[in-house]
């Protein structure tokens, strides 16, 4: 009897978790649906993810994020987790640096670093 497990192939590891959206062309040239305008750009609030990442963070980074999301929730009455948090962030700092280029406070920080 072999000992040996039976490890998931690279295509189970990595398919897609929903369906792709099939939309039926019409026939007819004239009445071909507009382009549909990009999402508008904004964290994801509360809903479920597709996609994971995983941050290391050091002891102290963990402690202000906790104390951050603590504040939120004592002084604001806003109830949110710690991915939220961060999501919310990522947002602000991604818009700043799309709205500021060369002068945004994270191309400053990581060059400084």
């Amino acid at each position: 009897m072999s000992r040996r497990v039976s490890m998931p192939a690279a295509d189970d590891l990595f398919r897609p978790t929903a369906e792709p959206a099939v939309r039926a062309v019409p026939d007819p040239p004239a009445q071909l649906e507009e382009p549909e305008a990009p999402a508008p750009k904004g964290p994801s609030g509360r809903v479920r993810h597709d996609e994971k990442i995983t941050v290391y963070v050091t002891s102290a980074e963990l402690m202000e994020l906790e104390q951050a999301r603590l504040t939120l929730r004592g002084e604001h009455g806003l109830a949110v987790d710690r991915g939220r948090l961060v999501r919310e962030a990522l947002h602000l700092v991604l818009g700043e640096l799309e709205a500021e280029g060369e002068s945004s406070a994270l191309v400053r920080r990581l060059r400084e670093s």
